[in-house]
């Protein structure tokens, strides 16, 4: 076992707390729901970037390359100056959705190298351009941009022109769980020296100006120098040591009206949160000579020469100590090797080097990515004491009717900046990778988003915050199966069973949710809504559609299916202990039943959502008085059916004999539904039975779509709408509007939710993993005679497996550097292909264009694009 596994093990007891301080900090809390006032709720407008460094967040903080405790009480991160800047480098810039030409992007250059599971290691670079940093370019060139034009990024700018730039290495090691080092190093890339003003920062979370308490922490210069003592009554005794005794600097992490609003001062105290800024930009006197506030920083102005570097070290710990810096270096590097040698046993499968560094980096980003979150619904509506009340509108406005919700915890987030909120179907497909490091942690947050304080009462789970209401697809059934199924394996003995039916029991109210509110005719055909698809098709989903028309959704009604199926085998493994849940397991697999009559024309009086003509299915829109018509856009909608799957074999059935008598009495009594299990009477591979929504027939018809190289099967995985509507667009006419729908490979052309992110045509982790996993379900039950040309008109037949894997192949070589030397992910910049300080820095992109695989939309959504770390490892 190695130093990281003890401490892992160790964590979850209060003697060793080893996930208490973590990076936790956001890397965007300006723009975002939780601090938006406003009577129109344009979070973006209420608080911008350039408010950010003056205003006093209410819910949160943010910063660069930072770490907090776990209720961030206190947080550590970086600021940079150039001495050209107009502010300091405190929070990482980017458009927000308005001014972007593709939505909101981050406009920065910065990776994760390097994390461990307990934080007691970490590693982030940061490149800051030693020119002027283009803000205004950047905004002026994206507005001028239409969405037919790329994205203007930095590196399309001159900010890194003859390599002048810092490489800012952020490196984190733990002594003890309360005990952090950080060292900051700082290279110079340019041809000639250079000065950079490194401060790392010292602050509270501003929870005393809020009128709901009136206790003020503090932070101090020590006597002896080189010292900030930290008082705080819910945190023991620290120091931030800084080596060297730079120049302390202290102000208040309080708003600056006067700048924003033009209004006199509200807090008690003349040194804002821009204090520190204002007073090296500008030398305005903005900072508290007497070294006291409620946020510091410790100024190292670096004169580093051309190709050289130069170090920044601080440590937070408990106060007393008298030679922080004397085992500073020792420990750091023990930190690295401890962290080289937990990989080495995580990824002793791994068959190449740069697949260990994909992998790694993946992780890294996962890692990261955590956040502390707070949003406390009924206090966010009803404002506090000491501020003006929120505009009345908000009464009636977005997450009004989730006044139960009240958050504060760590979460994996989809990335920081870009969103920095939770989402329930993204937070699904993180665990899947996070279980590979920590089983513990991705439990809780599957079991989180269960609990009273985030499940709405009537059993919706929170979509995400931008809209709570809305409506993602329903996978936390299935992520709660594989997430136990793996800790099983890893633990190698019996599985959790109390945390499957803490999960289960709470899916159920979920359940019942989806069946009273998405099942408008009561026929067991869903609508869902949104379903995390954006603009996939013709219409916004979440919206009411044309002339009062509604939409019959293959999708929602098959992720419905694939939800009862792992409800089913849920209860079923709850079942070998418990006999009671026999009974549930009944219930699901009937609801399962009655779901696929619905999807194969059990009522004559709908039309099928399959048609015969295509061999495909189809969403069907009813409009009044025109009946009902399929709307053909051959996209991911008709693929999802693919996932509704479930293998069950002989000894498991024989084992419960209430759960089998129950389902043949179902099966012999309602013989038209009986009939719609795929080869139920038909034993598999070792007596095996499948489950399905599809028979053989249709299954491969589907495949023949998906496999196809000219429609839906790219270089680099299963492409979200076919590329035949590339020559051929679907074209629609409804109340009075043109609707057309068209193969486009990379970024999107339409402004539906935002523009920010494309489904039709670009490769998209999440729906891919799906597809690979059910290819191995269906595997499982057919085995090697099964098989099913690969790709489409090659003439090669290869088994289901075979194929999941060829898939898997695929998506991995997105990050994997090819013959030539090319990571398709990272595009055609040869800057970042072939420069040694950014060919093996890998990003993780919200999806991939649909021919070429380059990288696109978020640019740090490692969340469900690190599936890729599951990817990678090779099947046991």
């Amino acid at each position: 076992m190695t130093a990281e596994h003890e401490r892992l093990a160790a964590a979850p007891t209060a003697r060793a707390p080893w996930r208490r301080w973590g990076p936790y900090l956001s890397e965007r809390q300006w723009g975002t729901v939780r601090e938006d006032y406003s009577a129109d709720g344009q979070a973006w407008q209420h608080c911008t970037h350039d408010m950010a460094r003056s205003f006093t967040y209410r819910w949160g903080e943010d910063g660069l390359g930072g770490i907090s405790d776990d209720q961030q009480l206190l947080c550590l991160a970086v600021g940079l100056w150039n001495g050209h800047d107009p502010i300091l480098k405190e929070r990482l810039f980017g458009l927000s959705g308005p001014e972007g030409n593709h939505g909101e992007d981050v406009k920065e250059v910065y990776y994760y190298l390097d994390n461990v599971p307990t934080h007691s290691y970490m590693q982030q670079l940061y490149k800051y351009p030693q020119h002027a940093f283009p803000y205004e370019l950047l905004v002026q060139e994206n507005a001028r941009r239409g969405r037919h034009e790329p994205e203007f990024e930095l590196l399309d700018t001159e900010a890194f022109h003859e390599n002048r730039y810092f490489d800012v290495s952020i490196e984190y090691a733990k002594a003890a769980p309360d005990d952090i080092l950080l060292q900051i190093t700082v290279h110079n890339r340019g041809p000639v020296a250079a000065t950079v003003h490194v401060l790392p920062q010292l602050w509270f979370r501003n929870t005393w100006a809020w009128g709901l308490n009136d206790y003020r922490p503090q932070l101090a210069a020590e006597p002896a120098g080189g010292a900030i003592a930290v008082h705080h009554h819910k945190l023991d005794e620290m120091c931030l040591y800084c080596d060297q005794e730079p120049t302390l600097l202290f102000c208040d992490n309080e708003t600056n009206t006067q700048r924003l609003y033009k209004t006199p001062p509200m807090a008690p105290t003349a040194y804002f949160k821009d204090g520190i800024n204002d007073y090296l930009v500008h030398g305005a006197a903005t900072i508290n000579t007497a070294q006291v506030g409620t946020k510091a920083a410790a100024h190292y102005p670096l004169t580093i020469s051309a190709g050289a570097s130069q170090l920044v070290r601080v440590r937070l710990g408990p106060a007393g100590q008298t030679q922080p810096f004397a085992d500073f270096d020792q420990l750091l590097q023990q930190r690295r090797q401890e962290a080289d040698q937990y990989y080495a046993v995580v990824q002793a499968a791994l068959p190449s080097a740069d697949a260990r560094r994909v992998q790694r980096q993946a992780f890294a980003g996962m890692l990261w990515s955590k956040q502390f979150y707070y949003y406390d619904v009924p206090q966010w509506l009803e404002g506090d004491p000491a501020t003006p009340p929120p505009p009345a509108q908000r009464q009636h406005g977005r997450n009004a009717c989730w006044p139960h919700l009240n958050n504060a915890d760590i979460i994996s987030m989809p990335d920081k900046w870009e969103y920095p909120w939770y989402a329930a179907w993204d937070l699904a497909f993180h665990c899947l990778p996070l279980a590979q490091l920590d089983p513990e942690f991705a439990k809780h947050q599957l079991r989180l988003l269960c609990q009273d304080w985030y499940m709405h009462p009537n059993g919706q789970l929170p979509a995400y915050e931008w809209n709570l209401s809305d409506v993602n697809p329903p996978v936390h059934a299935w992520a709660t199966w594989r997430v136990y199924k793996m800790c099983q394996k890893h633990s190698g003995g019996p599985g959790d069973t109390d945390f499957l039916a803490t999960v289960f029991h709470r899916l159920l109210l979920n359940f019942t949710w989806w069946v009273n509110r998405k099942d408008r005719s009561g026929r067991n055909i869903f609508e869902g809504g949104f379903l995390g698809l954006d603009n996939i098709g013709l219409f916004d989903r979440s919206a009411p559609l044309p002339g009062g028309s509604s939409l019959e959704q293959a999708d929602a009604t098959s992720w419905m299916a694939m939800y009862a199926l792992n409800m089913m085998r849920m209860a079923l493994e709850l079942a070998r202990t418990n006999p009671i849940y026999q009974d549930l397991a009944s219930k699901f697999f009937e609801h399962f039943l009655y779901i696929a009559g619905a999807m194969t024309n059990m009522d004559q009086a709908h039309k099928d959502l399959w048609d015969e003509e295509d061999e495909f299915y189809y969403d069907a829109l009813h409009t009044p008085g025109n009946g009902l018509q399929l709307l053909k856009t051959r996209s991911l909608v008709g693929l999802i059916p693919l996932f509704a799957v479930e293998v069950l074999d002989d000894e498991l059935l024989q084992s419960l004999p209430q759960f089998g008598t129950r389902l043949r009495w179902f099966l012999e009594n309602r013989p038209q539904l009986a009939s719609l299990v795929s080869r139920w009477h038909e034993p598999g591979r070792k007596a095996t039975h499948l489950l399905s929504l599809l028979r053989g027939h249709r299954m491969k018809c589907l495949l023949a779509r998906a496999l196809d190289e000219a429609e839906f099967l790219s270089e680099y995985g299963i492409r979200s709408l076919s590329r035949y509507h590339l020559d051929h667009p679907y074209e629609f006419h409804c109340a009075g509007q043109d609707l057309v729908v068209s193969y486009e490979a990379g970024e999107s052309s339409t402004s539906m939710y935002g523009g920010n992110s494309n489904w039709r045509g670009p490769i998209w982790l999440p729906i891919n993993f799906l597809i690979i996993e059910s290819l191995q379900r269906f595997h499982h039950y057919y085995g090697d005679d099964f098989q099913v040309e690969y790709p489409t008109r090659s003439g090669q037949y290869c088994t289901l497996l075979q194929i999941a894997d060829a898939l898997s192949a695929r998506l991995t070589q997105l990050f994997l550097r090819n013959e030539a030397g090319i990571r398709p992910a990272l595009g055609a910049d040869e800057r970042l292909q072939q420069d040694p300080h950014f060919r093996d820095y890998l990003l993780f992109h919200e999806y991939f264009h649909g021919d070429t695989g380059q990288g696109l939309g978020a640019s740090h959504q490692t969340g469900w694009t690190g599936l890729i770390a599951k990817l990678l490892q090779p099947r046991a």
